[in-house]
C-alpha cells in the first residue's frame, strides 16, 4: 500500500483528499501544519507528497526548496488556489513534481497521485537497464543519476526519469504529449509547462556544466531530443 502524506491546513479539505485516497487503496498521512508535513515527509519517507502552497509557518514553497535542497525526492504534487501561469512554473522550478488548481476534482486527485506512485515503482526497472554513455554524458540507471565529466548532475528522480526516457529513444524526437505520458502518466492540458521547465532545469545541470556538447535538442513546434552538438566555441573580439 503507497503511503501519501498530505499537507494541508483546511480540516475539510484534508480530509476529504485522505477518504478519497483511502479509497483508492492508499495509505493517506493528514497534516496541517508546514513544520509538522517537513518533519514527516523526512522520516515518513512517503511515496508521494500532497502538499498545499498557503500554509501556516514554513508554507509550501518555503517546503518544497527545504526538502529538494536536503535531497528529498518524494515527488510532490502541489495543490494550490494559486493557479497563474507564474505560480506554476515558480512550483515546478523549485523542485514540485506537478501541480493541481483548486477546485479540483478527487478523481484527478487520485489519478494524478496513482501516476506519481507507479513512477515510484519503475524506478527498480530502470536499475535493470545499462548505463548510456554519450560523449561526456553518462546516465547510470543503478544510481538513478547523471553524471557530466565525471561529476554528478544530481538530478531528482523526475528529472533522472525524463533524461533517461529520451536517452531510451536517444536521436528521435519525442513531443511534449508522448513525454508528460511516459514520465508523468498523465496527457498534456491546456497552456501544459510542465515537460518545458524540467527541460530548462536539465539543461542548467547537464549541458551548463558539460565540457564538449549540448545533450538536450529543441525541434521548435514539435518536441525534444537526446543527442550530442559540440558547443559553439566563442570568437575571440578583434583587437
Amino acid at each position: 500500500m503507497n503511503k501519501v502524506l498530505i499537507i494541508e491546513d483546511d480540516e475539510l479539505i484534508g480530509h476529504g483528499m485522505a477518504r478519497h485516497l483511502h479509497a483508492a487503496g492508499f495509505e493517506p498521512i493528514w497534516v496541517g501544519k508546514g513544520e509538522t508535513g517537513l518533519a514527516r515527509l523526512r522520516f515518513e519517507q512517503p511515496d508521494v507528497c500532497v502538499l498545499d502552497l498557503m500554509l501556516p509557518g514554513i508554507d509550501g514553497w518555503k517546503l518544497v526548496e527545504t526538502a529538494r535542497a536536503e535531497g528529498i525526492g518524494t515527488p510532490i504534487i502541489v495543490v494550490s488556489a494559486r493557479g497563474t501561469e507564474h505560480d506554476r512554473v515558480h512550483a515546478l522550478e523549485i523542485g514540485a513534481d506537478d501541480y493541481l488548481v483548486k477546485p479540483f476534482s478527487m478523481k484527478e486527485l487520485v489519478a494524478r497521485v496513482s501516476a506519481a506512485a507507479r513512477r515510484g515503482g519503475r524506478e527498480t526497472e530502470m536499475r535493470r537497464g545499462d548505463a548510456v554513455e554519450i560523449a561526456e554524458l553518462r546516465i547510470d540507471p543503478d544510481d538513478v543519476q547523471a553524471y557530466v565529466d565525471g561529476r554528478s548532475a544530481e538530478l531528482t528522480p523526475t528529472e533522472f526519469r525524463l533524461i533517461y526516457t529520451l536517452a531510451m529513444d536517444r536521436g528521435k524526437v519525442l513531443t511534449r504529449d508522448e513525454l508528460l505520458q511516459r514520465v508523468w502518466g498523465r496527457p498534456a492540458t491546456h497552456r501544459d509547462r510542465t515537460v518545458d521547465v524540467f527541460v530548462r532545469r536539465l539543461r542548467e545541470k547537464i549541458d551548463r556544466r558539460s565540457s564538449r556538447h549540448t545533450f538536450i535538442q529543441t525541434r521548435y513546434g514539435v518536441g525534444y531530443k537526446l543527442e550530442a552538438e559540440p558547443k559553439e566555441e566563442s570568437v575571440p573580439a578583434p583587437d
